[in-house]
């Protein structure tokens, strides 16, 4: 068990979470009761239920807390925003050693099926089933900087502003931290004149395709990156169809999935610097 809640959750992971998630509530001031299971076990076995799409009921018994104590904690630290903070404590990370790439940043959206709850609509894509969308900006590699759902009938275009605002601060190896891509590339679904002025009023370039005009595919020389990422996100299983009620769980499966694949980053950097 140790062995596969330090895959997980490796010791780097650990010491992050444990910058944003919130102090343990004592119940029983007084002592006694049963020994409250570890938060690391936790959050192993969410990430477990993450990645390999199980449901709450099939997790393994190995990681010790049962499926309700664990799904009461991704509850918990669900509503208190744990994993959007510890993605952009993960992003601060990369930012610092310089792996953030903010010259060409690329914005776009996939949809998925969602069994029911809010958030979700009609896909015009999938004949018209209920679906949910995850709309996602990424730096020039790939890393997600910002992330939002929506029901799958939103247009695209109603997207960008909420995303391009949902930058968080990010910090830079020398000088303030930084918000704004230099350029933001996007397909024809953003083929909007009020969006490209209001780009233009933040100091963000753009290069979007327009209808009727261009093709998209000259732009998928620099938009390929965040398709790969969509890909990436499709590693974690749990993505594949929306199966929570709660729009803020979904996002937080989402936000777990972009935190991974951030972390991933710092890993290899770590093992390149240690090889040095």
């Amino acid at each position: 068990m140790t062995d596969l809640v330090e895959r997980l959750v490796p010791d780097e992971l650990w010491v992050l979470f444990r910058r944003v998630v919130p102090p343990t509530e004592v119940m029983r001031p007084q002592g006694g009761g049963r020994r409250r299971a570890g938060d690391r076990e936790a959050l192993a076995a969410i990430i477990f239920v993450a990645t390999s799409g199980c449901t709450w009921r099939q997790l393994l018994p190995v990681f010790g807390p049962s499926w309700q104590t664990v799904y009461r904690r991704f509850a918990r630290w669900s509503r208190a925003r744990v994993w959007a903070r510890l993605h952009r404590v993960v992003l601060d990370e990369l930012g610092a050693r310089g792996e953030l790439d903010w010259s060409r940043c690329a914005i776009d959206s996939v949809s998925l099926r969602a069994a029911r709850g809010p958030l979700t609509g009609p896909n015009p894509t999938d004949r018209g089933k209920s679906g949910s969308k995850i709309h996602l900006i990424t730096g020039r590699n790939g890393l997600p900087l910002s992330l939002g759902i929506s029901a799958a009938n939103m247009h695209d275009s109603q997207g960008l502003q909420p995303l391009v605002r949902g930058i968080p601060p990010i910090r830079s190896p020398r000088g303030p931290r930084r918000r704004r891509p230099a350029k933001l590339h996007g397909d024809k679904g953003y083929d909007y004149d009020h969006l490209r002025r209001w780009l233009r009023t933040r100091g963000i370039r753009h290069r979007i395709a327009r209808k009727r005009i261009e093709s998209s595919q000259r732009l998928g020389r620099h938009r390929w990156v965040v398709e790969r990422t969509v890909s990436w996100l499709a590693g974690c299983r749990r993505l594949h169809r929306r199966y929570e009620r709660k729009a803020e769980h979904f996002l937080a499966f989402t936000g777990i999935a972009a935190t991974l694949i951030c972390h991933r980053r710092l890993v290899r950097m770590d093992g390149q610097n240690q090889s040095v």
